[in-house]
């Protein structure tokens, strides 16, 4: 499936984020990833746990059922099911087939994340979740939140791709957050078993107009931007703005620091939950990009959405046409092939 070996679209073995940890409360949150049903919700205790989304008796979907103390009961036929997965009770019958049980997925919180393992649970290791150094979380002087969950209507790698190439900054964002340095200056980049990194310092370049709004500074910049990929889903970028080095008053100045994060999980085949996330120097920046976001996020689920359509409807795909831009994304696709090689080798 575009753009990986035939048949295969995303890894399992691998921690995708499941929701905002303050999204996850005594209600029942249904979401669909990698392809199945998943209910989200935290017990008595706090405990957020999340476990399969359908009742295997006749495949009613348990987020839309009933919360009984720390399990779920059907809302078709009363089937009730445990925060660990496991059947308690059929109330047409005095016994429990053994059989009767629903998937209990493992759940970690990090930070504003709750990352969801949905692979071999034998092999979901906390160790391979980014941790908050590498992510760039909790900095002093920084405030972080919550922004925004999307639902896209496009498969997850092209989002992953999205994220991987920002030259398309100054194109699709170019009435926003990008000019056209963000595709002419030079990359620096690292690549690991499980990371891509990306950097790039825009020097000299022009302000781009949501920047300018937000600063009340229209003049040529100096930007230092890119972004981190923690495969198979999860990217944390940096964008640190100052006055042009050459500026004979405020050379040198930094205008504004944020810290963006975007976690990208397969819902299926073709479509993607979406989530964002941004850390800001003042409460007053941070809201006003609450603001001003959102209309860019769109454009990135616009592009998302059209170039699905070009992939499902037509009859030849021709080849892809790489460019030098093209790397970072091209080794973050070898690192998911590599995942769902591996995972292959084990079944």
């Amino acid at each position: 499936m575009y753009p990986f070996k035939e048949g295969d679209f995303a890894p399992r073995n691998g921690w995708y984020v499941a929701a905002f940890c303050e999204d996850i409360g005594e209600a029942l949150l249904s979401r669909w990833i990698l392809g199945q049903p998943v209910v989200l919700y935290r017990k008595a205790d706090g405990t957020a746990v999340a476990v399969g989304g359908r009742c295997p008796h006749r495949y009613y979907p348990l987020g839309e059922s009933l919360r009984v103390g720390d399990a779920i009961q059907c809302g078709y036929h009363g089937i009730t099911f445990g925060a660990d997965g496991r059947c308690t009770r059929v109330p047409s019958q005095d016994t429990v087939p053994g059989v009767y049980k629903i998937p209990s997925y493992p759940l970690v919180e990090r930070g504003l994340w709750a990352f969801i393992w949905m692979g071999d649970p034998e092999l979901a290791d906390e160790a391979l979740i980014p941790s908050a150094a590498d992510m760039g979380f909790g900095l002093d002087g920084y405030i972080y939140k919550p922004f925004s969950t999307l639902h896209v209507e496009g498969r997850y790698q092209l989002l992953n791709d999205n994220l991987l190439d920002l030259t398309h900054l100054g194109f699709l964002h170019a009435s926003s957050i990008g000019s056209e340095e963000n595709a002419s200056a030079p990359e620096e980049r690292q690549v690991g078993e499980r990371k891509v990194v990306s950097r790039r310092w825009l020097r000299g370049a022009a302000c781009p107009p949501l920047m300018a709004q937000n600063t009340g500074y229209a003049g040529p910049i100096d930007r230092l931007a890119g972004m981190t990929f923690f495969a198979p889903g999860f990217h944390a970028g940096l964008d640190d703005t100052y006055v042009v080095a050459g500026d004979p008053e405020r050379g040198g100045e930094c205008l504004q620091s944020v810290k963006v994060f975007h976690a990208v999980t397969p819902a299926t085949r073709h479509e993607t939950n979406y989530f964002f996330a941004l850390g800001g120097t003042s409460e007053a920046q941070v809201e006003a990009l609450k603001i001003a976001l959102p209309p860019v996020l769109d454009e990135d689920a616009f592009a998302t959405v059209e170039i699905e359509k070009i992939l499902t409807r037509c009859e030849t795909l021709l080849p892809e046409l790489m460019l030098k831009s093209d790397g970072t994304a091209v080794e973050g696709r070898r690192i998911l092939q590599r995942m769902m090689d591996a995972e292959r080798a084990l079944s």
